[in-house]
């Protein structure tokens, strides 16, 4: 790395870029700093009084029990980022970051702070969207996830350790990216990967690419210090979108299913199955009375593209699927017995129909 950075630097003056084939980021990100807020949350917990008794949790390895003299209420105290998405004071951040708060504060970038209300959250995604009372606020508009491009250049605006308005810049390094740090069966990832600086206290801060649309939020980091070792992953604006739209209309989000189990296409599936490309996931099962049952899915099927977007993989699927909802029309192509069907499907939700429910 060194070596590299060092060729670099000395390249000759003939092989350096002229300065028009540099990408000017500062418009995106005099617009997105003022619509990246700072929040602060405080959170509540009981302690038995064993652990601050005896100053650790030892004791509480061997014993399940509190003592009542001890025993008493604390506060915690949090910190993170978030994005206002409309001028009414609409904000999109991480669930982890509001999860269990009792007390939400969002400082915005000219200083005034705001105490913020939860209109909903959606582990799955680690979403989560709050409002504050405000009008005529500065915001970032969602762009196409689906367009952005490996080694285009963006922007991660936050507040990393407290420091606000902070921007780094960096490139898009990999899409689809499923990191399994949200810890349950059901969750939803498909990170965008860049190397743009992102630490603690960027949760729920801003992707924004060289326009200044709004492409992802900030999500985690690959480290096992907890701090930037060149990685970060945000979660896709489309996803983003669709989750926040349910949140503020539903109260909760509106989950569409294939009715399928799969496995996805790999070198040795491929030679297998006598497949000319490593592409798209096979149909291991299908419930008959599912979306795709319904429309005519197979056992043994490939799913190619499912409305015109590649599904090589669990997350490209989950994502794919995240964005629409039950009652939503999509077209399936699939592979069978070596030539391509195209198939609509009505998508339903988990309980088999394509009802919306509302938890408002």
């Amino acid at each position: 790395m060194i070596v590299t950075l060092l060729t670099l630097f000395f390249a000759p003056l003939s092989a350096q870029p002229s300065a028009s084939s540099y990408v000017d980021l500062t418009g995106a990100a005099e617009q997105s700093v003022h619509a990246v807020v700072h929040i602060k949350t405080q959170f509540q917990y009981r302690t038995s009084g064993w652990e601050d008794f005896f100053g650790g949790s030892f004791w509480d390895d061997f014993f399940d029990f509190s003592m009542p003299g001890l025993a008493q209420d604390q506060i915690a105290l949090g910190a993170g980022s978030g994005v206002i998405i409309s001028p009414d004071g609409y904000i999109v951040t991480n669930n982890h970051v509001v999860e269990d708060a009792v007390e939400i504060s969002v400082t915005l970038n000219d200083r005034r702070e705001f105490p913020a209300t939860v209109v909903g959250t959606d582990p799955q995604t680690d979403l989560a969207l709050i409002k504050i009372d405000c009008e005529h606020l500065p915001y970032l508009t969602f762009g196409n996830s689906d367009n952005v491009r490996i080694g285009e250049w963006v922007l991660a605006v936050g507040n990393p350790f407290n420091l606000t308005s902070t921007v780094t810049a960096g490139i898009v390094s990999a899409k689809a990216r499923n990191l399994d740090i949200l810890g349950e069966n059901s969750t939803i990832e498909s990170f965008i990967q860049t190397d743009a600086a992102v630490n603690q206290g960027n949760s729920g801060g801003a992707l924004v690419n060289a326009t200044g649309e709004l492409i992802g939020i900030n999500s985690a980091i690959a480290s096992q210090t907890g701090y930037y070792t060149g990685y970060s992953f945000a979660i896709p604006a489309n996803i983003a979108r669709k989750v926040v739209g349910d949140l503020k209309e539903y109260g909760e989000v509106q989950r569409a299913v294939l009715g399928i189990s799969f496995r996805p296409i790999d070198q040795s599936l491929a030679t297998e199955l006598g497949l000319d490309e490593v592409k798209g996931i096979q149909v291991v099962s299908v419930a008959e009375d599912g979306a795709a049952g319904q429309a005519g899915i197979m056992q043994d099927d490939i799913i190619l593209l499912i409305d015109n977007q590649e599904v090589n993989t669990t997350s490209e699927l989950r994502e794919v699927m995240t964005i629409h909802s039950p009652g939503d029309h999509v077209n399936v192509v699939c592979l069978r017995e070596g030539k391509q069907l195209a198939l609509p499907v009505v998508l339903f939700n988990e309980d088999g129909d394509t009802q919306l429910h509302y938890n408002k």
